[in-house]
């Protein structure tokens, strides 16, 4: 399955008023793994960007002159993302301000109903927050030591990682060591934690007589058979059972 993790930088917080979109970063998974394909433009915004904004993101009215417009890039952009799912962290933001642009040009706007949004995501798998990016990567133990500041392209990078995590579906999460303790567990903040043991094993499903057939089976195969590794099994026992481990 194709998706698209997508971050933007704006020059404000108002997408309906004088606000535009400067930076749109794209990732491509597929089936939830990183591809390698990227998108990612700066654009001109046709007006200054306020210093509060360039203070979160570092992206000047200077260096954004000799940009693109957002007509430039919209085809490019639109082809990249294709029908595919859109992966967002505070989805309505991004998608307001991307639909306004799209409004300008007379383009249809993106729906919702394509859109998965992390922060969403986020806040039901951690009530109590903070679901901000950069806590949802100290969280999971992503490094993001390279986000000084915000950006699209790195932001969308760290939020593929994340989305995994929050789907609970990272490999390493199924922790297939052994040996953890309780602090352990702890320190894996969201991941699944090892289970309980119980306190008394469940009864054997076989019977006697197939424990006793099955017996003689291994019996046949030579004193090399692996399932004399999980069997107590001698030359004169009469029935077999699992060994303890």
């Amino acid at each position: 399955m194709r998706e698209i993790v997508l971050d933007t930088e704006t020059t404000g917080l108002d997408a309906r008023g004088d606000d535009r979109v400067i930076e749109i970063g794209c990732i491509e998974i597929f089936n939830r793994i990183p591809t390698g394909e990227e998108y990612h433009c700066f654009i001109n915004p046709e007006r200054d960007v306020p210093a509060e904004a360039e203070a979160v993101h570092g992206l000047s009215t200077a260096f954004l002159a000799d940009k693109p417009v957002f007509k430039k890039v919209i085809d490019d952009f639109l082809k990249f993302i294709g029908d595919d799912i859109l992966v967002i962290h505070n989805a309505p933001f991004d998608i307001g301000f991307l639909n306004a642009e799209f409004e300008r040009l007379g383009r249809p706007a993106l729906v919702m109903d394509r859109v998965v949004d992390t922060l969403q995501l986020a806040r039901r798998k951690h009530p109590s927050g903070p679901n901000n990016l950069d806590a949802l990567c100290k969280r999971y133990g992503i490094d993001n030591s390279k986000r000084t500041k915000h950006g699209a392209l790195v932001d969308s990078l760290l939020l593929a990682d994340v989305y995994v995590e929050l789907l609970g579906e990272r490999q390493a999460a199924l922790l297939l060591g052994v040996g953890q303790d309780a602090s352990d567990d702890e320190s894996q903040s969201g991941r699944q934690k090892s289970a309980k043991k119980r306190a008394k094993p469940l009864p054997s499903r076989l019977s006697q007589d197939e424990l006793d057939a099955h017996l003689s089976f291994v019996k046949k195969l030579g004193k090399e058979a692996v399932w004399r590794q999980y069997l107590d099994l001698t030359d004169t026992d009469s029935s077999a059972k699992p060994k303890s481990s």
